[in-house]
């Protein structure tokens, strides 16, 4: 336990508290439109819940270091292209994601007939199998850069447990400002649809800077979030000051 009187251990402590909540926000989205399907007084349970599974995969993954490990050994080849048991699961949750998110964007912009039907045709259950499946995906990321900064398993292990603890305390202010504002879900979808073709690449060894990636969505936020003081700076309603009697004047 000597570890903990290091400076260093805290400072890595911190910072990666921090990245592990950069690296959540994409999961946050996700688990919030998801649980927008869901009625009003389901939503912040199956919010919550979404993101305790988040830590729980995170968790259990990060126990499991040396199955991650034999995660990138080779499987089988195709065509001189060798696929691991992490290409497969990058691959096949950015597939889902890109279909999802797709499918999310038509459902809010063909008509609320359409979307009303799919909100009442998904189950709580069902929501939360979804969240499940993909907390699997976005946890690898967040995992294989626990690893790579910190050494001592209990650090990780609290890193992404503050973050996640985070992440609930945040999870509504977010999900009630992404349902408040149809552009910003919008734009937040296009979001994932950036992050699937990102898996999708990573499962194809087509490694993207994820630089790059933060980069575009911090911008298209700074864009969006100018358009949306623009529009609340027009939308306010101009107040006339009534005309005082004394100053009025007489028309001759």
């Amino acid at each position: 336990m000597a570890w903990l009187a290091d400076p260093q251990v805290w400072i890595a402590f911190v910072t990666l508290t921090a990245l592990e909540i950069v690296l959540g926000i994409d999961n946050i989205i996700f688990i919030s439109i998801l649980a927008a399907r869901l009625p009003p007084a389901r939503q912040p349970r199956a919010r919550t819940l979404g993101l305790g599974l988040a830590m729980i995969t995170r968790i259990l993954l990060l126990l499991s270091l040396a199955w991650m490990a034999r995660l990138t050994d080779p499987l089988f080849t195709v065509i001189g292209f060798d696929v691991s048991g992490r290409d497969l699961i990058l691959f096949a949750g950015g597939l889902f994601l890109l279909a999802k998110s797709t499918r999310e964007i038509h459902e809010r912009l063909e008509g609320t007939a359409e979307h009303a039907a799919a909100q009442a045709g998904i189950s709580f259950a069902g929501v939360l199998v979804q969240i499940a499946l993909l907390d699997i995906v976005f946890s690898l990321d967040s995992v294989i850069t626990a690893v790579g900064m910190v050494q001592q398993i209990p650090v990780m292990v609290a890193a992404i447990v503050a973050a996640v603890l985070v992440m609930m305390a945040a999870a509504g202010s977010i999900a009630a400002f992404v349902e408040r504002h149809p552009t910003v879900k919008i734009l937040a979808l296009s979001f994932l649809l950036l992050i699937g073709t990102s898996l999708v690449a990573e499962g194809l060894h087509f490694h993207i800077p994820k630089g790059y990636l933060y980069f575009a969505m911090a911008f298209s936020v700074g864009v969006e979030m100018l358009n949306l003081r623009l529009r609340d700076r027009e939308t306010v309603p101009v107040r006339l000051r009534p005309r005082q009697p004394g100053r009025a004047r007489r028309r001759r």
